[in-house]
């Protein structure tokens, strides 16, 4: 067959349904694990895979990636990321690995339930590379961060975070546990490939790879280049089956994955990326602010997206639009303060530059944000350090699993939006996240957040030193700390301020 074009064969090799004789059509693809909604499996045959490959060019060209981004990773051993980047990097690098490298063994199980039970004979071929892609993704990026960790204990995260019940992970594992392995094979189609990769990591990883290159961190370019090529491929498999359902009916139910799904991954996203890069990425090495990333990168990609299928932009699309403004500032900031309960250590990026700067990318920063920010730096420059470190703990959203936020300033808004559900009274960040828990409150009414487990007894003892136990932190060396040690609030003194 090698000899023969690929134009002669390819078509053959990829239509692999058959007549079932032996059982029925149900029980080779029932409902639960394919999510087919009752179309039949002729009608799943229309499935039309944008980026189309073959096993013998899909080993080579994977072969030509790992050998690249092993062998700059060889050669560059002797640069010294670790010990030349700026702190608020090696930040970056910590949270990354962490939040990612087993959420990629995850989506192996996504990729295998779509290669398996997917009615669509397209979709079961492309999500067979998806599996090999996803596999190699966890195994990269766990050899990668290995050697830093006798260097540094945090980078041992990278492993640990989702075998842990840190509060960070908790809110990843529970966004991925939701879109990965607690979903059929046509939802994870449409909320991991297309909600997800598509829209959100497959973006990031281009920006995330520059800035690396950027920061002169080659070696960790040069990985995520790697991997985003691969998400460019495998995360077309969520389009195709959106645009079979919509064509058989299907419309209303495709709708409400893409929005349920949209909105917990800008949630996680916006805890993640957005302080990475508009605090903890060096002022000299920012590109973009946040906002303007995600207005030229994945804003207008969704709008056009869904528009071309044929769908709605998610009802909540306002609101989600004001969050890109200002949610990440908030996070932020909790996350500086709770910072102890971090594997990484968060950068706080508050200088006079860097104030400067987010006032320019965010009118208004400084009069929210920067009036708190006034009262952390206050408090470091007279060693009040006991006012800048926390004893409790925050009410935590019981959908996105991370703490409730507000605008800190005169129009400070923070809100709780409840529901009682079973006997149970639940708390949401946002009407959004109310709304995602009642379209399938059986999906997450037996969840636990963090806080939920505090007031439950699973805490011993019931103080910060006993959750910093329960989250699974073996050291107060492997506790977040300020990034670069509380620098910043020498250069915020009023001497220095004025000198500057």
């Amino acid at each position: 067959m090698a000899i023969h074009p690929r134009k002669n064969w390819y078509e053959l090799t990829r239509t692999t349904n058959w007549t079932p004789s032996y059982v029925t059509e149900e029980e080779l693809f029932p409902e639960q694990m394919s999510g087919h909604m009752g179309i039949p499996l002729q009608n799943w045959e229309g499935y039309d895979e944008p980026y189309k490959t073959s096993y013998p060019e899909y080993v080579s060209i994977q072969r030509e990636k790992d050998s690249g981004a092993y062998s700059v990773k060889a050669a560059l051993e002797r640069a010294k990321i670790y010990e030349n980047s700026d702190p608020g990097w090696i930040s970056i690098l910590k949270a990354h690995y962490g939040a990612i490298a087993l959420g990629e063994y995850a989506a192996v199980t996504g990729e295998g339930r779509m290669a398996r039970f997917s009615k669509a004979p397209g979709n079961r071929n492309m999500a067979t590379f998806g599996m090999m892609d996803e596999l190699r993704h966890g195994q990269i990026q766990l050899f990668f961060p290995h050697e830093y960790c006798k260097k540094d204990r945090q980078f041992d995260w990278a492993w640990r975070a989702y075998h842990s019940n840190e509060w960070a992970a908790i809110a990843a594992k529970h966004f991925f546990d939701d879109i990965i392995t607690g979903r059929d094979a046509i939802s994870v189609a449409i909320m991991l490939t297309f909600s997800f990769e598509t829209g959100f990591t497959n973006m990031q990883f281009l920006g995330l790879a520059a800035d690396a290159a950027d920061a002169g961190d080659y070696t960790f370019a040069n990985l995520i280049s790697s991997i985003q090529t691969d998400e460019s491929r495998h995360a077309q498999q969520g389009g195709p089956a959106l645009k079979i359902l919509i064509e058989n009916g299907k419309k209303k139910e495709a709708q409400q994955k893409v929005d349920i799904a949209i909105w917990r991954a800008w949630r996680l996203f916006a805890v993640l990326t957005g302080p990475i890069m508009d605090y903890y990425t060096p002022l000299e090495h920012r590109k973009q602010s946040f906002k303007e990333f995600m207005y030229e990168w994945i804003v207008g990609q969704f709008e056009r997206a869904l528009i071309d299928l044929g769908l709605e932009k998610p009802w909540y699309w306002e609101t989600f639009l004001k969050d890109i403004d200002e949610l990440h500032h908030s996070y932020h900031m909790g996350v500086w303060y709770w910072r102890s309960t971090a594997w990484w250590n968060p950068a706080a990026g508050v200088t006079p530059e860097e104030r400067e700067w987010l006032e320019e990318k965010y009118p208004g920063w400084n009069s929210h944000w920067g009036e708190c920010w006034d009262v952390i730096t206050d408090n470091v420059i007279n060693d009040r350090m006991e006012l800048v470190s926390p004893e409790t703990l925050p009410t935590v959203c019981n959908m996105s699993q991370i703490p409730l936020v507000g605008i800190p300033g005169d129009n400070w808004d923070v809100k709780v939006y409840s529901l009682e559900h079973n006997d149970r009274l639940y708390h949401f960040g946002s009407e959004v996240d109310r709304w995602v828990f009642e379209q399938e409150p059986e999906q997450y009414q037996n969840h636990l957040n963090f806080v939920d487990r505090f007031l439950a007894g699973h805490i011993q003892p019931m103080d910060l030193d006993g959750a910093l136990h329960y989250m699974g932190f073996q050291s107060v060396e492997e506790l977040g700390k300020d990034a670069h040690d509380f620098a910043w609030a020498e250069k915020c003194k009023p001497s220095n301020t004025k000198s500057a």
